[in-house]
């Protein structure tokens, strides 16, 4: 089981659409915006590792990006 399934819904969102600005922000102009998936971002979430995601969340909220 991973970290993911654990997040509340709002959170998971939130890593998202955090992950979608930052590591997929060149993709939507090459490839159009429907090409990156929830899947794709789940997998680079997972990668990502549970610490480096809360930061990652922390700072999304701290910041009032999401």
């Amino acid at each position: 089981m991973t970290f993911i399934n654990n997040l509340k819904p709002e959170d998971h969102r939130r890593l998202r659409h955090s992950v979608r600005q930052i590591h997929f922000q060149y993709f939507d102009e090459k490839h159009g915006a429907s090409f990156v998936s929830n899947s794709m971002l789940d997998n680079v979430i997972e990668s990502l590792g549970e610490k480096v995601a809360q930061q990652l969340l922390k700072q999304a909220v701290d910041n009032d990006r999401v």
